[in-house]
């Protein structure tokens, strides 16, 4: 979890394109990223990005300052990351979550906050959909979520399709 495997494969794919001489470029890496993981084409980017789609259509972001995250791992059983897609699937005839559409639009308060630095304005704008769905199959994270805000923390989130929770702090 967290990007380690995503890290390394786009490690790898760099690390071929300049040993075979491959000369791919950045979007034919990213491609080949693209297809290996949802956040490999992150790890070939780096910085501070915007990612929609599948989190893989990513779009550089202007960010000031610095934005303090804490996370937790979760004790017990993992979570299926298939499986939190189909309890999305399943759960969005129930609750808001809106589809996703093939060109998703960024809140523009989520980009004023990171240009700003400001971690409280961001915590009012952080969303991640799959939260729902990771919730509704691992119920006793939502409380780990509630601790978390109850101890200062600026705004709590599933990270991904979970377990790990992101808290953003002052």
């Amino acid at each position: 979890g967290m990007g380690g495997g995503s890290a390394d494969a786009a490690a790898a794919l760099v690390a071929c394109d300049a040993l075979w001489g491959a000369d791919l470029g950045t979007a034919g890496l990213h491609r080949l990223a693209a297809r290996l993981g949802a956040d490999v084409p992150f790890s070939l980017m780096g910085g501070t990005a915007v990612g929609t789609g599948r989190g893989d259509q990513l779009s550089p972001a202007l960010a000031k300052g610095r934005f303090d995250w804490v996370l937790v791992t979760s004790e017990g059983e993992g979570l299926s990351t298939p499986a939190v897609y189909k309890r999305l699937d399943e759960l969005r005839d129930t609750i808001d979550i809106p589809e996703a559409d093939r060109s998703p639009e960024v809140d523009p308060s989520v980009l004023q906050a990171l240009r700003a630095g400001d971690a409280i304005a961001l915590a009012g704008r952080v969303r991640n959909d799959l939260q729902a769905a990771a919730l509704s199959l691992r119920p006793d994270l939502r409380a780990v979520l509630e601790q978390g805000e109850a101890l200062g923390a600026l705004a709590g989130i599933v990270s991904g399709s979970g377990p790990t929770l992101a808290f953003l702090t002052e």
